[in-house]
């Protein structure tokens, strides 16, 4: 995608065609880092380096160190990292074409992490990070990744194909749309130490996993509404897990107050105090949010027999004879809630799922949105009208 600005760049450029070129613009690399330290900073990081060499609009930074508010002993080296295409708006602030990392080699005594291929494509880099517009925050148009690798005792334990992710700009700039997959996932848990772990790992069939990792969402600016359309995890032979949000008021000042709270709970040597500060904030943060719906719904792939087989023979019955047993227990357990229609949706709904395991889907879909300080306040005096407060419903095989 290519921003706005870069348009209106280019059209500038085409008008003035024809007349005397001007000295050639000078790169400011040490300006360049200087912005983007000053508006990655609000998340807790900024970089140093060694030395900048500019070549037109291509800056390499050497010896690049990722510092974090966890410590120099948390700080990471990159090694050389560069960037080309840039080009510098009147504002001040910065575009980046692409941004080109080194791989990633890490090895200790007891294994090793790889990351090869790592780059940004269309960072744009603010010149006030202070601002209220989406020109005012750091992002990447896309993000990606070829194949990682974990090694433990020489053993590959965890590999992952790639990653892909992608920020879009709503019209108007009011917002932006993002995805992301983690493609061709792979795990070993061959070697898992505990014996009880390892014993139920190999009888469920969970030896090796294979399987991706899918999100995908918007965040509109000015309301704050984030929408988390998906967050999915996809295993071969096991099943599907979906998540799935929609909250309003987490605005640019809200994200900003939050980063401001945990600036202060890192500067407080007194770490208990800090905490209870830190949550004080956020409670009060919290009353800023609104909730408009939610949803979490699996789509089985083999696991719950398994899982029913498991289990039933560490009780000495059959998977049939465990899930019969649970429809007669699961009714007594939500009885206790004293929730009556939600009692009647999940029994009814384990009661199809446990005859025949297809989906089994849990929304919470509020008639309105509810602010968070209602759902608290439910939450705390009266929690069997939580169901009814958020609009919950249990469905099964749909």
């Amino acid at each position: 995608m290519m921003p706005m600005r870069t348009l209106r760049s280019m059209l500038a450029s085409a008008a003035f065609v024809g007349l005397a070129a001007a000295p050639a613009f000078a790169l400011d690399g040490a300006d360049l880092v200087a912005k983007f330290n000053a508006a990655s900073a609000a998340n807790g990081t900024t970089i140093t380096y060694d030395g900048a060499d500019v070549d037109g609009d291509t800056l390499t930074l050497s010896n690049v160190i990722l510092k974090t508010a966890a410590g120099p002993g948390r700080d990471l080296k990159i090694g050389e990292v560069t960037l080309e295409g840039i080009e510098e708006y009147e504002d001040g602030s910065y575009y980046v074409e692409t941004v080109s990392l080194p791989d990633v080699n890490v090895s200790e005594t007891e294994g090793s992490v790889s990351v090869k291929d790592i780059a940004l494509g269309g960072l744009s880099i603010p010149a006030n990070p202070a601002g209220g517009t989406i020109d005012d925050i750091l992002l990447y148009e896309s993000a990606s990744t070829g194949p990682v690798s974990v090694t433990a005792k020489g053993k590959q334990v965890f590999a992952l194909e790639g990653v892909d992710a992608n920020l879009t700009r709503q019209e108007s700039d009011t917002g932006f749309d993002f995805d992301a997959t983690l493609k061709g996932l792979k795990a070993d848990l061959s070697d898992v130490e505990d014996a009880k772990a390892k014993d139920a790992i190999q009888k469920l069939g969970l030896t090796n996993l294979a399987g991706e990792i899918t999100m995908k969402g918007s965040w509109e600016i000015a309301s704050g509404n984030i929408s988390l359309g998906e967050f999915a995890l996809d295993f071969a032979n096991v099943g599907r897990l979906a998540l799935a949000f929609d909250i309003s008021g987490y605005t640019l000042e809200f994200m900003k107050s939050v980063q401001e709270a945990m600036k202060a709970q890192e500067a407080n040597p007194n770490k208990e105090e800090a905490n209870q500060a830190l949550g004080l904030s956020m409670m009060g943060l919290m009353q800023q949010l609104t909730f408009n719906g939610a949803s979490i719904r699996f789509d089985d792939a083999s696991i719950t027999k398994r899982v029913l087989d498991y289990l039933g023979k560490e009780q000495g019955v059959s998977g049939d004879q465990l899930a019969q047993s649970l429809k007669g227990l699961i009714p007594v357990m939500m009885a206790q809630l004293n929730v009556p229609e939600l009692q009647n949706q999940v029994s009814a709904a384990a009661n199809t799922y446990l005859d025949q395991p297809k989906s089994l889907t849990i929304t919470a879909k509020p008639d309105k949105p509810v602010p968070f300080p209602m759902i608290v306040g439910a939450a705390m005096g009266a929690p069997n009208t939580m169901p009814s407060v958020l609009g919950v419903k249990v469905t099964a095989n749909d």
